[in-house]
């Protein structure tokens, strides 16, 4: 086939929007039709004679070789798919079909460029995978993790992360961040000042070393000196901006392109409405199981665990203690300086027996001022009454509340598996009975159930009631 031939054919498959092309034995571009340009970005000058894996993405040269290998030994290719890098650095999607000619010993292929329906795709699959660990993750840090994944498989990164207000709306913070490379990304810029922006603004920002001059002042004070390739988008929930989502990758990097950030934009909204749904749903978690004013266990919880601890006892021949705490004379207090330090103080009492107990154990509010514990693994009621006595002293010293000085002194009952019940009930009612005993005999000590051989144990009060 010689040049003439290829002129001549040239006048007709101008005018085909796929690209021809044809490589010598070597591999080499010998002839590419008018088609390429639009969608390799090079001229058919610049292409001829330049080694055709070259221009294909390095993630796909391997497979793109071993296919090539199967149509030069005579195989027909009619629908493989591989990815090249445009001439401006964009990744443009290809399904070529090709044939060997053994009589010119050339490779003639032609090339379709399927990018629109390949991103149209990946979008569509973002979007149900993204729906899809909404409802699958077990809690946000989970749901963060799998967004990541996707979006790592949507757009080159190296950094990923996540930027919500703090508790109760504070300062924005990391949600989520990960580091895929970190020694690709040294940042040079405050990423959570960006974000800040990112929201503030309620608009797209992106960063690259080509577009700063052409940044509002604010960005380029931010980000001034710094190498950056950068996009973070704001993540928009049914009635404003929730936060941000942002992805970087190393200077060097190709740029992130326009078409990159609509992606990006398209799969924010998903994200922020699988997130505010996380959310939600951890609230009305928290909220069915967690008492709202101490955010201790409540007593659905409370007895989940104590049935877990007990199934446990039973296996393992085992023993726990429970101990019914209330707080002597709460109610005046309440009177005295009003309901509002009342429930400051049941707060701050919360915190104190938390720091008495170890990790294993669990304390919950059963409402008012009464506060169930639940102590595991305990090997002899010495022990229980110890940790029962360390409470008792925590919570006998003064409390600063909004600058009152108060005390609070418990009354504590306390029975013990499988001593005094082998029923959750039964202990409940033995460490509730055990607790109005200690009050009736004075309040601020510490009373074993009387179903034990040693009844109305006492510890003496170190204040009086």
């Amino acid at each position: 086939m010689n040049t003439d031939s290829y002129k001549a054919l040239s006048q007709y498959i101008d005018l085909l929007l796929d690209a021809i092309c044809v490589v010598d034995k070597d591999g080499r571009f010998e002839f590419v039709s008018a088609g390429a340009e639009r969608i390799f970005g090079y001229t058919p000058q610049e292409m001829l004679g330049r080694p055709m894996i070259e221009l294909v993405h390095p993630d796909d040269r391997a497979r793109t070789l071993q296919t090539a290998s199967e149509i030069n030994a005579g195989a027909v290719k009619v629908d493989f798919e591989n990815r090249y890098i445009r001439k401006d650095g964009q990744t443009v999607y290809l399904l070529w079909s090709a044939r060997w000619s053994e009589t010119d010993k050339r490779r003639v292929a032609v090339a379709r460029d399927i990018t629109r329906s390949k991103k149209i795709e990946a979008r569509q699959a973002a979007i149900y995978a993204i729906s899809e660990a909404a409802f699958a993750s077990d809690d946000l840090p989970a749901l963060y993790r799998s967004i990541q994944y996707i979006i790592a498989g949507l757009i080159p990164i190296c950094r990923f992360a996540i930027v919500l207000p703090g508790a109760n709306g504070g300062q924005l913070d990391f949600a989520y961040d990960s580091l895929l490379q970190a020694s690709a990304v040294a940042s040079g810029f405050d990423i959570l000042a960006l974000c800040a922006e990112v929201v503030r603004r309620s608009e797209t920002v992106l960063l690259t070393g080509d577009n700063k001059a052409d940044l509002p002042a604010k960005l380029q004070q931010l980000v001034a000196g710094a190498a950056i390739n950068w996009l973070g988008v704001p993540l928009k929930s049914h009635t404003a901006v929730m936060g941000a989502l942002m992805v970087q990758n190393s200077a060097d990097a190709p740029r992130y392109s326009n078409s990159e950030m609509e992606l990006l934009e398209f799969v924010s909204v998903q994200v922020a409405v699988a997130i505010e749904r996380k959310q939600m749903l951890d609230r009305l978690h928290r909220n069915a199981l967690y008492d709202q004013l101490t955010q201790l266990p409540n007593r659905e919880l409370f007895y989940d665990r104590l049935q877990l601890a007990l199934t446990t006892a039973e296996r393992e021949q085992s023993q726990f203690a429970l101990l019914y705490l209330d707080l002597d004379k709460f109610k005046q207090i309440n009177d005295n300086y009003g309901h509002h330090i009342g429930d400051e103080l049941l707060q701050h009492t919360a915190q104190r027996i938390l720091c008495c107990l170890r990790s294993s154990d669990t304390v919950a509010r059963f409402g008012g001022d009464e506060f169930v514990i639940l102590l595991q693994q305990i090997d002899n009621e010495d022990l229980a009454l110890l940790l029962a006595e360390k409470i008792r002293q925590a919570l006998n010293l003064p409390f600063n509340v909004s600058g009152n000085a108060l005390q609070v002194l418990p009354s504590v009952g306390v029975a013990l598996y499988p001593q005094h019940s082998k029923e959750v009930q039964t202990l409940i009612l033995s460490a509730d009975n055990a607790m109005y005993l200690a009050k009736k005999a004075g309040g601020n000590r510490i009373m074993l159930s009387e179903a034990t051989a040693v009844k109305h144990r006492v510890s003496a009060p170190s204040a009086p009631v």
